[in-house]
């Protein structure tokens, strides 16, 4: 398939869960994507399991909390492939399971810089180079927590509702200059991240919550994200797309 034939594409967090997914599906649909992590070793090997499908991609191993990381990111994108197409900023990071006034300072400094200066540094980087090229797409991975509460978890609520208020602002500024923005709300995904912060009771606990009972898989947010990153979405920009299995719709 052809859905993103000759794109250019980055990918952070990609080494595992949802942006392994996205990396992947991106390639398939004929990118050529660049995986960025913290983890060398994973994302090394999503390169090579791209590449072992017949596709393009290479490994740039960059801190998403770093702006240098995220302009080291886009400059070597461009040096490898002469432009940038396509931007996805999924990575992030839980927290500390805390009640607020209980909450320890670093571990909300440590979210904050994560999951939200780092798709600022991301979007900042990405736009620069976007109106280089006379336009591009941007998809920011918010959560379903970007509109509702996740308690004992405020700097994640806090960092994923201020994501989706970026997306709209970024969709309003770059509208008229082809640039679109967008972003998506996973609900509870069967990845690494869940299934390192919570319990087998409690992975039981939040899929009851959602209507279809049961945990998402990263492969279906792929999906979601491939058709914001496409053509096919070409008059849809600051949006923010649920994909939870009716968790937040009671």
């Amino acid at each position: 398939m052809s859905t993103l034939k000759d794109k250019v594409a980055i990918v952070t967090g990609a080494g595992s869960g949802i942006g392994k997914a996205i990396a992947e599906l991106y390639a398939k649909e004929g990118a050529k994507v660049v995986v960025s992590d913290i983890n060398e070793q994973h994302g090394n090997e999503v390169v090579e399991l791209i590449k072992n499908h017949g596709s393009e991609a290479f490994f740039v191993k960059a801190d998403s909390g770093s702006a240098e990381d995220n302009q080291k990111l886009v400059q070597a994108t461009v040096e490898k492939y002469g432009r940038l197409d396509i931007a996805c900023n999924n990575a992030g990071i839980a927290g500390p399971a805390q009640k607020t006034g209980e909450y320890d300072i670093d571990g909300w400094n440590k979210v904050i810089n994560v999951n939200l200066n780092g798709v600022f540094y991301g979007c900042r980087y990405q736009l620069e180079q976007m109106l280089k090229n006379g336009g591009g797409n941007i998809v920011n991975i918010a959560s379903i927590h970007g509109m509702v509460a996740a308690p004992l978890s405020s700097a994640y609520t806090a960092t994923k509702h201020a994501v989706v208020g970026l997306t709209k602002n970024i969709a309003a500024e770059y509208a008229q200059q082809n640039i679109r923005c967008n972003s998506v709300g996973p609900g509870y995904i069967w990845t690494p991240l869940l299934e390192a912060n919570l319990d087998d009771a409690a992975l039981s606990a939040v899929a009851a919550k959602a209507s279809m009972n049961r945990l998402g898989k990263s492969e279906e947010i792929a999906e979601l994200v491939l058709f914001l990153s496409s053509d096919k979405s070409s008059f849809t920009t600051g949006a923010y797309y649920i994909a939870d299995g009716g968790y937040t719709i009671i």
